[in-house]
């Protein structure tokens, strides 16, 4: 050990103790050539344990690893008691039947679902399962989440996702749930609703519909004529599903499936044309604000740079934001100018504005003296 005054190679040790931490020696050393002490902290070198490949790769051991590929190898394939025995003694670990069953008693407490086939060929078992507990969770919170599906609907929905993990799995997701209280559709015929409208348009058939809305009490209200359409596909936006339709005198509409009822699907082939082919649900959810319909327009707005994440999120990614001064940018879009539209872009205040066309200008301008005269 050199000393650090006149480099000297020859010390003697006075004192050593180890460090508060407990993972080092502290030693007080005495120089041989000038006399002068100094400290010095030794520490033992962790080297990690190594695995070499086939290949020749070297690795760091992961023990996770080995426990994912034993259980992996046990999915689905029973090993019965007398060769978990046979492995325990390869280890050099004498049991007894009785403490191997306590032991996989154990498991199934902390988790782990242990199954047993019976007769000559059985024994024990991990099950695969299709999704890992994170998956179902976001399952399950999209069900939650779901506004057009009713309270007794969601709770069936998320039974049948939990059948779909371990039992102690399965508890953690009804612990986790919390439906009562939540803004619920009042309908319970959208899974039955949605069954029927999916074959509809698998099978290119029209449909046939009554569509109701809600009055001050809660009721619902039927409008006075059935509907018909030709379905072209099912959205999921704002929270609620819709249909989207073609029909007269219209065009493409789209209507809430939980207010949808008495479906039919008429066997007449559905209504083809430049329209329903070229439709695409991403731009069609793009175009029209909280699914509220207005007049459609090439639009070109000017936002402030601070709001360019909150215009890629509603429009997508792919969008060509062009600065427009050194605090600005300006993109253009395909968008129906509705009252859900101008109320979304007047949230943003003085940060927001159109550019063009002047029509659209000029209905946001309006939009915005009938909420200032409102507000009076």
């Amino acid at each position: 050990m050199r000393c650090q005054y006149c480099n000297c190679a020859e010390s003697k040790v006075i004192d050593s103790r180890p460090t508060e931490e407990g993972n080092s020696i502290r030693r007080r050393r005495e120089c041989m050539g000038c006399g002068r002490r100094f400290t010095t902290y030794e520490k033992i070198e962790m080297l990690p344990l190594m695995v070499v490949k086939r290949d020749g790769r070297r690795e760091t051991f992961d023990a996770q690893k080995i426990k994912a590929g034993i259980l992996h190898a046990c999915e689905k394939l029973p090993v019965s008691m007398q060769q978990i025995l046979a492995a325990l003694e390869g280890e050099g670990i004498r049991a007894e039947r009785k403490s191997v069953y306590d032991d996989l008693d154990t498991l199934r407490d902390y988790g782990m679902e242990i199954r047993k086939v019976s007769g000559k060929n059985g024994g024990y078992y991990v099950p695969e399962r299709d999704f890992a507990l994170s998956e179902l969770k976001l399952l399950v919170d999209a069900v939650q989440a779901a506004r057009f599906l009713s309270e007794k609907e969601s709770m069936a929905l998320i039974r049948k996702l939990a059948a779909l993990s371990s039992a102690h799995e399965a508890e953690l997701l009804r612990r986790e749930v919390v439906v009562t209280g939540r803004a619920k559709s009042g309908s319970e015929d959208v899974c039955r609703n949605v069954d029927t409208l999916h074959a509809a348009i698998a099978g290119n058939s029209r449909i046939t519909f009554r569509y109701f809305d809600w009055d001050l009490q809660g009721r619902r209200s039927f409008r006075p004529k059935t509907y018909e359409a030709s379905p072209i596909a099912l959205c999921w936006e704002d929270e609620n599903y819709y249909l989207v339709a073609y029909g007269a005198p219209h065009g493409l509409t789209h209507y809430r499936v939980d207010k949808m009822t008495e479906i039919t699907a008429t066997g007449v082939p559905r209504e083809s044309n430049d329209e329903t082919r070229s439709f695409d649900p991403a731009v069609y959810s793009q175009q029209v604000f909280g699914m509220f319909r207005g007049e459609q327009c090439r639009m070109k707005l000017r936002f402030e740079n601070s709001l360019a994440g909150v215009v890629l999120d509603r429009f997508g990614r792919d969008r060509l934001l062009v600065p427009d001064g050194p605090d600005h940018f300006v993109f253009q879009a395909d968008i129906s100018v509705s009252p859900t539209f101008l109320g979304w872009l007047a949230g943003f205040g003085g940060r927001a504005e159109i550019v063009f066309p002047a029509s659209a200008a000029e209905a946001y301008r309006d939009f915005l003296r009938r909420a200032l005269s409102a507000a009076e």
